[in-house]
């Protein structure tokens, strides 16, 4: 499945009617090497559940950091469909989510992007976003030299200009995707354009973020759900967000029903949810895959 099919299969479910406030809450639950979530979601056709691990020494030994299986079922029996790779599909998922928001939040002409992190999320997000925004131009921003550069060259592979950069090359970007493992915030808010728009999908705990409170008081807000991320989203719970009146959710984003503004900066923050994955692993199955 290409990142545009995983995007409109998200975008589908929204337009068909899907209430992301009605979403289960993630469980986690913490074990020796780390943490495992268990992630389900139902709909009347399809239901699923996504195991995953969260394994932070597992990099420094050349394995995957986010680990995990998605056993998808068949909606009226629960009878099992197919097993996928549940990390796979959270690396296709997660940047499909950001381009479904970004395809509306950013400037027509968005060309610049500043991407925070070197990972698989940042590969998945650049390809995603290559879909929904006439980028020419990205900058990669990485706490490492020799992963930030592979992700440049990447980059030119695609046909764009890419060099590694610093934080304060978010003062000349139109879109701004963080998805790093920060606990703390990745650039001054202050120098963000009222033009840009910001995505940040690094984490889905109340104590980590990747930006600052003053981006988060400067720019309109807009989440998966905000039962969601008054939970989970430390980005907003950190500079004081607490009430429901100050969000926008994706479906409203999606069915046209929310502001857009031109005049301050439009913040995404995204958790991860469980209907998105059986969303994208219901459309694989589909498609045969």
């Amino acid at each position: 499945m290409t990142p545009a099919q995983a995007a409109d299969a998200i975008e589908q479910v929204l337009l068909d009617g899907l209430d992301p406030e009605a979403g289960p809450a993630r469980s986690a639950v913490a074990v020796p090497a780390g943490e495992l979530l268990l992630m389900p979601a139902a709909s009347d056709r399809y239901a699923g559940v996504k195991i995953a691990g969260v394994v932070p020494a597992n990099p420094a030994v050349g394995l995957p950091r986010i680990t995990g299986s998605y056993l998808l079922l068949d909606g009226p029996t629960l009878q099992p469909l197919a097993l996928l790779d549940g990390a796979a599909l959270t690396a296709l998922r997660t940047p499909a989510v950001t381009a479904v928001a970004l395809r509306r939040l950013a400037a027509p002409d968005a060309e610049h992007l500043v991407l925070f992190g070197a990972g698989p999320q940042a590969y998945g997000h650049l390809d995603a976003l290559l879909g929904v925004c006439p980028l020419t131009r990205v900058t990669v921003v990485a706490r490492r030299a020799e992963p930030a550069e592979a992700l440049a060259a990447y980059a030119r592979r695609l046909g764009l200009e890419a060099v590694v950069g610093t934080p304060s090359a978010v003062a000349h970007a139109d879109l701004v995707v963080c998805c790093t493992t920060a606990r703390t915030p990745l650039f001054d808010g202050a120098l963000v354009p009222d033009r840009a728009v910001v995505a940040a999908v690094g984490s889905h705990e109340p104590d980590a973020r990747e930006v600052d409170a003053v981006l988060v008081r400067r720019a309109a807000l807009y989440v998966e759900a905000r039962a969601a991320a008054l939970r989970e989203a430390g980005d907003l719970l950190a500079a004081g967000v607490t009430g429901a009146d100050t969000l926008w959710n994706l479906a409203e984003l999606v069915r046209g029903e929310v502001p857009v503004p031109a005049d301050r900066p439009r913040f995404f923050k995204s958790v991860g949810m469980a209907w998105q994955d059986l969303a994208v692993a219901a459309e694989v199955h589909r498609q045969g895959g």
